[in-house]
């Protein structure tokens, strides 16, 4: 992933709402959600949820789709891997690491 595209993704999770829309798609899993299964679950606006799940689109975190009058949208499981990625690229060094149970100083277990 390229810098540029990680900090778009990151932006676009730096808002609660966005970030709870995007966990609970992760959750639902690719088969997503409808927008009001969100809103409803969330206890979101519907205005404001199709503001912040257009910004999530935008970069690149999730998808959507229309099923008769409902729009689904799913979480991009694959850019989110790429963020992960990207994040954790110099960890360690570039040793594999296990962050569950760190053995160093730095919070590693490398």
């Amino acid at each position: 992933m390229e810098p540029t595209a990680a900090v778009k993704a990151l932006a676009a999770l730096a808002h609660e709402s966005r970030l709870a829309t995007f966990r609970l798609l992760v959750q639902a899993g690719p088969s997503g959600l409808a927008a009001s299964r969100i809103a409803e679950a969330l206890g979101i606006p519907a205005s404001s949820l199709s503001f912040h799940l257009k910004e999530l689109s935008h970069a690149g975190l999730v998808t959507s789709r229309q099923d008769g009058r409902y729009l689904f949208y799913a979480a991009q499981y694959d850019a989110m891997n790429a963020l992960l990625g990207f994040l954790t690229e110099n960890c360690c060094g570039g040793a594999p690491c296990s962050v569950a149970e760190p053995t160093d100083a730095a919070g590693c277990g490398c």
